[in-house]
């Protein structure tokens, strides 16, 4: 069976490690055909916007996207490419892995987390507006429909995937109504999975606690400014961003990039780590019930990192992007 799979290479070191990654997904024998699309800085010269028409129907039309990372300007410019993705297709539920890698250094050891992050809204939804001059409104917004479906994938993933806690994470202290309403919708939904262990905790002290000792967390629900600090905080629990993969997913598809950005101070430089990228893609595979074949990369990545031969220069080595796919793509084929 071949697969049609809307492939966006992105900024900065995008086109370099997205490239390895395709090498290495190419090595599985699994067939794809890659329908390749513009998105971020990169599209601004050719189509005008960050994020053409397009793509997005591209990505519709194939219900899969395999991406890169695209650069967002800081304080300015256009809005955020992910955010318009994931918003404009409806891709509600971030799902970021956190496990601990064969091979790379880090002070902490066994993690085995999962961050599921809502994903259209919260202060996400980019309702900013001067009130007077030096006074800025930025708008929150959580809703009971988003809080609700975003709970259900949670627990419907650990249930499917033998997780046994759900930790809510939240700031209902302070913020009572937004995410007073999203904790209600969170135990709503947590009294339809009583094999499941239900939580909470205030958002400062989860950090906190995560630096303490990650171990103590099975899986992590959180709105969508919450969750995008936290798994950046938890990436560091297995070597940095370079290591952590990720997936939204929708009703009606699923778009599957690293945790990193763009990265353009290496870009070009064959010095990126593709590592996520590839994990990534192992994620997309396993959304296309392509277990074996996911499996087989993520050992081949493990393999190579126990071997600590083919390294990129932020986990200690000196290997380029190049080598390290090769060096992967060597291992699923072998």
């Amino acid at each position: 069976m071949s697969y049609t799979v809307t492939l966006i290479p992105g900024d900065g070191i995008g086109p370099e490690v997205m490239a390895a990654a395709v090498r290495v997904l190419s090595a599985t024998g699994v067939a794809f055909e890659w329908e390749t699309e513009p998105a971020g800085i990169a599209a601004i010269g050719e189509h005008g916007v960050p994020l053409p028409p397009r793509t997005l129907e591209s990505v519709r039309r194939n219900k899969v996207a395999f991406k890169g990372p695209t650069e967002t300007p800081v304080a300015g410019g256009h809005r955020s490419v992910n955010v318009e993705l994931r918003k404009k297709l409806d891709l509600y539920a971030n799902l970021r892995p956190v496990e601990t890698l064969p091979g790379v250094k880090s002070r902490y050891t066994d993690v085995d987390l999962i961050v599921v992050r809502e994903n259209t809204e919260d202060l996400y939804s980019g309702l900013e507006h001067v009130v007077v001059p030096g006074v800025v409104e930025s708008i929150k917004i959580i809703t009971e429909r988003a809080s609700t479906r975003i709970a259900l994938f949670a627990f419907e993933y650990a249930r499917t995937h033998g997780r046994k806690r759900v930790t809510s994470v939240h700031k209902a202290n302070i913020m009572k109504l937004s995410d007073g309403l999203f904790l209600d919708c969170c135990r709503t939904v947590a009294k339809q999975y009583p094999e499941v262990k239900y939580d909470e905790i205030i958002v400062d002290n989860c950090c906190m606690q995560l630096v303490l000792d990650p171990t103590r967390f099975d899986m992590l629900l959180l709105e969508n400014l919450y969750g995008d600090i936290v798994s950046d905080l938890c990436a560091g629990f297995i070597g940095g961003l370079g290591m952590a993969p990720g997936a939204n997913i929708g009703e009606h598809g699923a778009l599957f990039e690293a945790v990193h950005g763009s990265a353009p101070d290496i870009a070009g430089k064959n010095l990126a780590n593709p590592m996520a990228v590839i994990l990534s893609g192992a994620m997309m595979l396993d959304h296309l019930k392509e277990h074996a074949a996911a499996d087989r990369v993520r050992h081949a990545v493990h393999t190579v990192l126990r071997e600590g031969t083919k390294l990129t220069r932020d986990l200690g080595g000196t290997a380029g992007t190049t080598e390290i796919a090769e060096a992967i793509a060597a291992k699923v084929t072998g």
